[in-house]
């Protein structure tokens, strides 16, 4: 897959802190954000509402440098929003239903022809109409899915979330969401060329093929923690690029724990300074 241009879909949101402060947010918005300041051109294929919110996204991926192609406007349903709540530095959400991504519509997709690799999360998921473009684009990514499990109260279905997992190629996922889904240990991972099960300040692990473990710890005193959201989604940006540039499964989790290390000294999940993703992406060797 080296040099292709991976498609992102799924939910792009505003996170609310309890101080007022709002950060750009949500999974997929995440990772595509990532993915492009480490230089790899994702298209994001999600949906905003027409109100304020919604033209601020547009602004800030413009000013970003990113491809707005496939972010789709509607005028029904409003820019999605969740109200965050930090008690030990973890964070609880309040994700309130029926936003713009929702409602993400397969005819307003961009033409595109074979996906190298899709990514997309599980929330995005919960309405059919989203449900129905995600198929659209797995039709057309010869199975080379990379599915982001986010398991957020109440939205969402254990077999459904199952099946997501079982189509997809490679997963990633938290310890307790795993507990979760896996009905015997190794089971999930078993349809999978890799999982990814992330353990906070622990560290994460991936099952390879034979079940297989690897697993990295931060390093002592690399970061100072401001608090976690985004973490997974640093993570995943960084596994997803290993993907597409080729690295060693030993080198990526390295690579992934190491920026995630990072990121967590950030408010919020993105960060709009070029130069907090320029270190990274000179000692992955990645031009930017």
């Amino acid at each position: 897959m080296t040099g292709q241009r991976p498609v992102i879909f799924g939910e792009v949101l505003y996170d609310r802190f309890p101080d007022g402060a709002a950060v750009l947010g949500g999974a997929p918005f995440n990772v595509a954000w990532n993915l492009h300041a480490f230089g790899l051109s994702p298209l994001l294929v999600s949906r905003v509402g027409d109100d304020p919110l919604g033209h601020g996204i547009r602004s800030a991926m413009k000013g970003w440098g990113m491809d707005t192609s496939g972010l789709q406007l509607d005028s029904a349903h409003p820019t999605g929003v969740v109200d965050i709540s930090l008690e030990g530095g973890e964070p609880s959400y309040e994700i309130l239903a029926d936003r713009a991504y929702d409602f993400v519509d397969e005819t307003q997709i961009p033409p595109l022809g074979e996906i190298p690799l899709l990514y997309h999360g599980t929330l995005a998921l919960r309405n059919a109409t989203s449900a129905r473009a995600l198929r659209f684009l797995r039709e057309r990514s010869a199975r080379n899915v990379f599915v982001d499990v986010n398991l957020r109260d109440p939205w969402w279905q254990r077999d459904r979330a199952r099946a997501w997992v079982r189509e997809a190629r490679w997963a990633k996922l938290n310890g307790g969401e795993l507990a979760l889904l896996e009905d015997d240990e190794g089971e999930l991972a078993a349809n999978l060329e890799l999982l990814l099960v992330t353990h906070g300040e622990a560290g994460a692990e991936a099952r390879v093929a034979g079940n297989e473990r690897m697993q990295v710890a931060p390093r002592k005193g690399e970061s100072q923690v401001v608090d976690t959201v985004g973490a997974g989604d640093a993570f995943a940006s960084v596994v997803i690029a290993g993907l597409i540039l080729g690295w060693e499964p030993r080198l990526t989790l390295e690579r992934a724990q190491s920026f995630a290390s990072r990121v967590v000294g950030q408010r919020g999940a993105t960060v709009a300074d070029a130069g907090f993703y320029r270190q990274a992406s000179a000692d992955w060797g990645l031009a930017r």
